[in-house]
């Protein structure tokens, strides 16, 4: 098993080998407490070397000694006027939070909850018209299939006959 240690809560949770880090967040997501922040991602951390993000479809894996895998949340990074050379506006979506709103703050100096980066629903004439073609040449080809083995028989017993 892997241990991935988070932060808010001060626990380690375990799981299997090969867990994707996507699931691993969701789950450590759910034990949290109100009030804690969540996680968006996990690294693998060692002393004096650059930390190793997980995706959210890679799976978890031990990179050895001295590695350990850590939950990443918004309060892992320094607010926005502490950063430099940082970029502000990150146009990158971590699962289904988005992670620019993690860097923002508000005028009263507080942050902005998570945006869950959503796209509305285009179900537009021509959507529809695909649709409808893809149905009418299934059906076609069903019926074309249909015939030609309904005549099957008498094209064997013609070619036997020759």
């Amino acid at each position: 098993f892997l241990e991935v240690e988070c932060k808010p809560s001060k626990k380690r949770r375990r799981f299997a080998a090969g867990t994707k880090a996507g699931f691993a967040v969701s789950l450590i997501n759910r034990k949290l407490n109100n009030g804690q922040p969540l996680a968006f991602a996990i690294e693998a951390i060692k002393e004096g070397e650059e930390p190793v993000s997980f995706g959210p479809d890679v799976a978890l894996v031990d990179y050895g000694n001295g590695w350990k895998l850590q939950a990443v949340t918004d309060l892992d990074y320094p607010p926005p006027g502490k950063r430099k050379n940082f970029p502000q506006n990150l146009p990158f979506v971590c699962g289904k939070f988005s992670v620019s709103a993690f860097f923002q703050e508000n005028s009263d100096g507080s942050r902005p909850g998570r945006t869950i980066a959503t796209k509305p629903a285009a179900i537009t004439a021509g959507y529809m018209m695909k649709i409808l073609v893809a149905f009418i040449l299934i059906f076609m080809l069903g019926a074309v299939f249909t015939i030609a083995l309904e005549n099957l028989p008498k094209l064997i017993l013609m070619l036997n006959s020759m």
